[in-house]
């Protein structure tokens, strides 16, 4: 990306010099092979780190964030354009993609490529005493852990890192709660729109995901959580 930024800077420079169709032409090469390496390294680093029930959601997202920054971009270079001359907005377009590239080096392409993403089906189904109809909701979901006092801090900064994966799979609400009246008795709670999104929850979770788990369950003192489902009663 930082090579395909340089390229397009590079090219903008050649635009902003041409004054015969030679140069222009040589500006157009640099510009789409930088182009054409940008895309596919975006294309790629959007799809890695999408697992397979969103990933066409994830993709569609994409695609339109990104044609949308062109729409604008394209709306806001062009009053520049007018304002400044198309050689300036060449020659600044240019700066900008090299501080760009300086600005956001931080941030890294392709950081999920070593996450496992596929499924792990580890949470066991929902045991109910009578069958519920897939559109009752919402429903509360809470998982109860007793732990050492002495590991509380330790416990809430790692149990912070399951609020992402809740709300990524369905959730909408995520909290954690601890007992008055108990010391070391923690319970997580987080809301689902609908019986059967919870369920969807079920296939949704990762085996990165079960990874972070395993981190948050080795504080309980009983070795696995309480589960139980709560779902809003109806008259």
């Amino acid at each position: 990306m930082a090579l395909g930024a340089v390229g397009q800077a590079l090219a903008m420079v050649l635009y902003g010099f041409a004054r015969e169709p030679v140069l222009a032409l040589i500006a157009s090469v640099v510009a789409g092979a930088s182009w054409i390496a940008a895309l596919a390294t975006l294309g790629v680093s959007a799809q890695v780190v999408l697992p397979d029930w969103v990933r066409g959601r994830g993709l569609a997202l994409y695609t339109t964030v990104f044609f949308g920054c062109l729409a604008v971009g394209s709306t806001v270079w062009g009053e520049v354009a007018a304002w400044l001359g198309l050689a300036t907005a060449h020659f600044l377009a240019a700066a900008g993609g090299i501080a760009a590239v300086r600005l956001t080096w931080r941030w890294k392409l392709q950081t999920g490529a070593d996450v496992d993403l596929s499924p792990s089906m580890h949470w066991p189904a929902p045991i109910t005493t009578h069958s519920i109809s897939s559109d009752r909701g919402p429903v509360l979901v809470t998982v109860e852990y007793h732990i050492r006092v002495e590991d509380r801090e330790s416990f809430l900064k790692a149990i912070t890192k399951l609020e992402h994966i809740r709300r990524r799979d369905g959730a909408y609400a995520w909290g954690i709660f601890e007992d008055t009246t108990q010391e070391g008795r923690m319970v997580e709670t987080f809301l689902v729109e609908s019986w059967i999104e919870h369920l969807r929850q079920h296939e949704r979770v990762t085996q990165t995901d079960r990874v972070i788990e395993k981190d948050v369950y080795r504080f309980d003192l009983h070795g696995e959580p309480k589960v139980t489902h709560l779902v809003a009663a109806e008259p």
